[in-house]
């Protein structure tokens, strides 16, 4: 089996964002290349998992600290264009939720 993400030990906020890409991703790989960079580098930062499914949508989770360092990275002004862009070209849907995630387990069969 291979090795998966370890989440954090709780609690810890996830933010779960899926998303539909339009037809128009110019531009897209580059800027979701960035927003990877910068998200790493943001206070509070412990995490991401993601995965598409057979219609071609996006899952992604993020993980952080706290509330704080989610609002932060939201507000960030390269994210803040990003965002815009989704919005205008990029995406077809998106969904964003923000979740505390209080407690967790987990199973693994070696």
């Amino acid at each position: 089996m291979a090795d998966t993400f370890v989440r954090p030990e709780p609690p810890y906020y996830a933010v779960i964002i899926t998303t539909r890409l339009s037809d128009d991703t110019d531009g897209y790989a580059e800027m979701d290349r960035r927003m990877g960079e910068l998200g790493r580098a943001q206070p509070g930062y412990l995490g991401r998992e993601s995965m598409t499914n057979d219609k071609g949508e996006d899952l992604v989770v993020l993980y952080y600290s706290d509330a704080e360092s989610v609002a932060a990275w939201k507000a960030h002004p390269e994210h803040l264009e990003a965002q815009r862009l989704g919005r205008e070209r990029w995406y077809d849907a998106y969904t964003v939720e923000v979740a505390r995630v209080e407690r967790g387990y987990s199973f693994r069969r070696d």
